[in-house]
C-alpha cells in the first residue's frame, strides 16, 4: 500500500509587520522571522516505527510576495531533518508550473481546481500532489501537531478497505489531544453562549464518538489534520472550494451524500498544539455563520438522485447537526444581541458594531449566491475527470520530472 502524508504549512509576515490587503487570512500563519511549528512535527516522525510512507509538504504563503523567503527557510527546515522518510515539497512556483502543464495539454477544464488560496483549495492540492504519486492512502497532518504514538501508521491503515455495515471503509478520522492530554474542548462559559456554545455541543459530540466503545463508529465530525482518506474516496469526492471554513466537516457531508460513510477510530490519536488565535469573538462567530449557512443550504437542496442518499441535520447530530436546523437565524440572532450588549456595558464599540453585522449577515450576504449541492455535482464530475487524467503513468511520470517534486 502506497501511503502519502500531506501537511500543509502556513507562513505569513514578519511579527509586528501585521497584514496588508489582499493577504490571505489562516487561524496562525507562521511569521516568516520565527521557526514555528512544522519542524516541531517533523522531529516528531521520528518515534513512528513504520516509515514506509512519503511526505508532501505543501507550502502556502498568505501572499505572493512572500514565497522566496518562505521557500528557502522550509527548504533549511527539511534539510535538518534525517527521519527516513521520502519527503516531496510543493511551493506556489510548482503549482503556476502544473497548470501551464495542463494548459500545454488543453486540459483547461482542469485549472479551476488546482489552487493554494483557503483551507479547502490546499486540501485538494495535497489529494492532487497525492495522485501524482500514486498514493492508495492519504493522511492528512496539520503542521501544527505532534506524534506521539508510536503506532500511529499501524492503526491509520489498519481499517481502511475493509467491509463494515456491507460497506468498505474508505474515510478515517483520528482525533486531537490537548496540551493538558484531553480531547474535550476547554472554554470560559459567557452569558452570550447561551444559544451558542459551540464548545458544549462540540464536547457531547466528542463524548459520544470518541469517548466511547465501539472503536469504530460512524461520526458526524472529523479532524481535518487527522484523516484517514483512500484513493477510491479521494479520487471522487474533493473539498468543496465554496466553503470558507469547516472544509472538514463538509467534506464528510460530501462524502455520505453520495454513499461513502467516514468512521471515527477512537484509538487513531495524535497531539494538537496550536498557536493561539487573536481572532475576536464576533469574527469568530461570522466564519461560522458563513460555514454553517452553507452547508444547510447544501443540504435543503438535495434532490433525489440515483447512487445518491439524502442526508438529514439529523444524521449529524449532536455537531455540527445542532446549527444546521430551521432555527439558526434565531441562534444567529440571540447570541450576537447578547454578544452586542456585553460589549456596550464594556464601551467595546466595534464588538457591539460587528455583532449587529453578524445578525444582518445571517439572512443575506451568508447565503450561497448558487446553489451548493448544483454546484457539489458539477465540482465532483470535473474532480473525477482530473483524477482519471492524473493517474495516467505517463501524465504521472512527466509531471513529476517537470515539478522535481523530492528531495
Amino acid at each position: 500500500m502506497n501511503i502519502v502524508m500531506v501537511i500543509p504549512t502556513y507562513w505569513g509576515r514578519k511579527r509586528g509587520d501585521g497584514y496588508k490587503t489582499g493577504d490571505a487570512i489562516y487561524d496562525h500563519p507562521t511569521p516568516l522571522d520565527e521557526e514555528g511549528t512544522l519542524i516541531r512535527l517533523l522531529k516528531s516522525l521520528k518515534i513512528l516505527k513504520d516509515k514506509n510512507f512519503e511526505v508532501v509538504i505543501l507550502a502556502i504563503p498568505i501572499a505572493t510576495d512572500l514565497e522566496d523567503t518562505m521557500t528557502k527557510k522550509i527548504l533549511r527546515t527539511v534539510e535538518k531533518i534525517k527521519e527516513g522518510v521520502k519527503f516531496n515539497l510543493l511551493f506556489p512556483n510548482q503549482v503556476r508550473k502544473l497548470k501551464n502543464i495542463l494548459t500545454e495539454k488543453r486540459k483547461d477544464r482542469y485549472i479551476p481546481l488546482i489552487g493554494y488560496k483557503g483551507y479547502p483549495e490546499v486540501r485538494n492540492l495535497g489529494l492532487i500532489a497525492a495522485r501524482i504519486l500514486s498514493a492508495d492512502l492519504v493522511i492528512m497532518i496539520d503542521d501544527d501537531e505532534i506524534f506521539e504514538d508510536p503506532f500511529f501508521i499501524e492503526k491509520a491503515k489498519e481499517f481502511i478497505g475493509l467491509e463494515k455495515d456491507g460497506k468498505k471503509v474508505l474515510g478515517i478520522g483520528g482525533y486531537y489531544i490537548n496540551p493538558n492530554g484531553n480531547y474535550n474542548i476547554k472554554k470560559e462559559i459567557k452569558p452570550w453562549m447561551a444559544y451558542w456554545n459551540k464548545a458544549q455541543i462540540m464536547n457531547q459530540a466528542f463524548d459520544k464518538i470518541i469517548g466511547q466503545p465501539p472503536r469504530y463508529k460512524l461520526t458526524p465530525f472529523v479532524f481535518g489534520g487527522n484523516m484517514i482518506i483512500h484513493k477510491e474516496l479521494f479520487t471522487h469526492i474533493p473539498f468543496d472550494p465554496a466553503i470558507t471554513r469547516g472544509e472538514d466537516i463538509d467534506y464528510l457531508i460530501n462524502a455520505r451524500m453520495f454513499c461513502y460513510n467516514i468512521y471515527l477510530d477512537n484509538l487513531l490519536s495524535i497531539k494538537h498544539d496550536p498557536p493561539p488565535k487573536f481572532h475576536p469573538q464576533w469574527r469568530q462567530l461570522r466564519e461560522d455563520i458563513y460555514r454553517f449557512i452553507f452547508e444547510r443550504e447544501k443540504l435543503r437542496k438535495q434532490r433525489p438522485i440515483t447512487g445518491m442518499q439524502l442526508v438529514t441535520p439529523e444524521d449529524l447530530d449532536p455537531y455540527p447537526g445542532f446549527f444546521l436546523r430551521d432555527d439558526l437565524e434565531e441562534k444567529v440572532f440571540k447570541s450576537n444581541m447578547m454578544l452586542g450588549m456585553d460589549a456596550i456595558t464594556s464601551n467595546d464599540k466595534e464588538t457591539y458594531y460587528e455583532s449587529m453585522k453578524n445578525i444582518l449577515i445571517s439572512v443575506t450576504d451568508a447565503y450561497p449566491k448558487n446553489d451548493p449541492f448544483e454546484n457539489l455535482l458539477k465540482l465532483k464530475e470535473d474532480w473525477e475527470l482530473l483524477m482519471h487524467y492524473l493517474g495516467e503513468e505517463k501524465v504521472k511520470k512527466e509531471i513529476k520530472e517537470r515539478l522535481l517534486f523530492g528531495l
